[in-house]
């Protein structure tokens, strides 16, 4: 039976199915790892609408999660600052601030995982959303367990992300790309990128020589979880271009026609 309040959807823990990404958590951990994973995770809800928030509380209580809310978006900047928010769901109409302006603001100091919430299923402000460093959208009304397993799919990247420590710089040609720091410079000259824009170079600079699909670049840099249209890759494409291949008169990223996209080892 599926339980409604206002535009969120339950669906039922007894109905979930293989798209419930649970069994990522029955990988494998151990040391630091397992000790990360297992601590208890706090999760700010900026959401101005009291019902709403209070149903998400209830949820994540549920699920073994600490919750902080904000009802606008003053208080969910000030709250979201601090180093013990381990995830932000941020909605994007708010009082006082908006969504955009405070995920703009939090982006400067903090790279926290944040799910946006949007009443509007425009893309313009989806790539807005994760162009000013969101991490994951959702449009209303959504199902409660899909955005449970979102919330787990971004914890577990970022403490994976933590414990592995891949190599800092990736290099190709003249292009370097630098991870601790979000910087990409084309032979010292720094490009400006946004966390989206840089995410997917990082993507195909680790597979440098393979033809990436448009499908597995969604599944990999915006998450298998993402539900939205592949064109969002052609549109983000085209950014890289722009700041890069057209800029410095190069050819970096290749178009393999009715397949997807390339890097070549230069």
């Amino acid at each position: 039976m599926k339980k409604t309040l206002h535009n969120v959807k339950r669906i039922s823990r007894l109905e979930k199915s293989k798209n419930d990404f649970s069994f990522i958590f029955m990988m494998p951990l151990c040391g630091v790892m397992e000790e990360i994973m297992e601590a208890k995770k706090k999760i700010l809800i900026v959401e101005d609408e009291q019902k709403i928030a209070r149903f998400l509380e209830l949820e994540l209580n549920y699920e073994g999660y600490d919750v902080e809310i904000a009802n606008n978006g003053r208080d969910g900047f000030e709250k979201g600052k601090n180093d013990n928010i381990d995830l932000i769901v941020l909605d994007l109409m708010l009082p006082g601030l908006s969504g955009i302006e405070v995920c703009r603001r939090i982006r400067q100091t903090s790279d926290v995982p944040i799910i946006m919430l949007t009443a509007k299923d425009d893309i313009s402000d989806k790539i807005t959303g994760l162009d000013i460093g969101a991490d994951d959208y959702m449009t209303k009304p959504f199902a409660v367990e899909e955005l449970l397993a979102r919330i787990r799919v971004l914890l577990k990247r970022k403490y994976v992300s933590k414990i592995t420590g891949d190599k800092n710089v990736i290099k190709c040609g003249l292009l370097s790309l630098y991870k601790d720091n979000y910087r990409v410079e084309y032979n010292k000259d720094i490009i400006d990128l946004t966390k989206k824009e840089f995410e997917l170079l990082e993507y195909m600079l680790e597979n440098k020589d393979l033809v990436l699909s448009r499908e597995k670049i969604l599944d990999k840099v915006w998450g298998y979880d993402y539900f939205g249209d592949t064109n969002v890759i052609d549109v983000y494409i085209r950014y890289l271009r722009s700041k890069i291949d057209q800029k410095y008169n190069v050819n970096l990223i290749e178009t393999v026609r009715g397949v997807g996209y390339i890097i070549r080892e230069k």
